[in-house]
């Protein structure tokens, strides 16, 4: 399963995000190298996991397209001593990835089943720096605060305050920002002395972040 079968595959998948998506923090592009995605995505789809797209997982959830696993790590700008918070694990890729560029990766995900196998998938890779639990994300993780960066798998209606008040100064958030799926903007904010800089990385569509700080399910139907 970890062998050597899509290593080409994961090559191009690479190449890819360096030239046609410009993706140029190279540690980023290491990590991408090193983690096999075909491994959390469902086996019917394993020859598709290094395409150019999202995949679904269970629960109705999603994989998100590698360009936006990228290019949402590197615009937290991690280094090798951070400690970062993710919320909305899935399949518990976006979390390898941050475990390969961050010293310690917190990671919550409201659906226990994709948590419990998120967890279970990093262990069997070895990644021992990332923890995965099952609770509402939108409240953050205050025990382990603050971090240097926060990510969020999941379009919310604006950016939930208590994620925001766990960053240190000088910490980035990212998350997909908007009104609907299909109107959402990557925004990255920037926490400084005075409260926060917010800037807008362009459209994306994720699935819809659920909590006291997000979606209600009601709202997402």
């Amino acid at each position: 399963m970890f062998g050597e079968e899509f290593r080409m595959q994961r090559e191009r998948m690479v190449e890819g995000l360096r030239s046609r998506y410009q993706i140029k923090d190279e540690r980023v592009l290491n990590a991408m190298r090193e983690v096999p995605r075909h491994v959390f995505v469902p086996e019917a789809l394993q020859s598709r996991a290094y395409g150019d797209h999202a995949l679904p997982i269970a629960a109705s959830q999603t994989i998100s397209q590698p360009y936006i696993v990228a290019r949402m790590s590197e615009l937290l700008e991690l280094t090798k001593e951070s400690r970062v918070l993710e919320i909305g694990a899935g399949s518990g890729y976006q979390t390898a990835i941050l475990a390969k560029l961050a010293a310690q990766v917190f990671a919550i995900e409201r659906i226990a089943e994709l948590a419990r196998e998120a967890q279970a998938r990093i262990r069997s890779l070895g990644i021992y720096n990332a923890t995965v639990k099952c609770f509402d994300g939108t409240f953050g993780w205050n025990a382990h605060a603050p971090y240097n960066g926060v990510l969020v798998a999941a379009g919310g209606p604006e950016v939930p305050e208590p994620l925001v008040a766990q960053l240190k100064i000088g910490g980035r958030l990212v998350i997909p920002v908007g009104p609907t799926r299909e109107a959402q903007s990557l925004v990255r904010v920037i926490r400084n002395e005075e409260g926060y800089e917010r800037e807008d990385h362009g459209p994306c569509a994720f699935v819809p972040l659920i909590g006291r700080y997000g979606w209600t399910t009601d709202e997402t139907k």
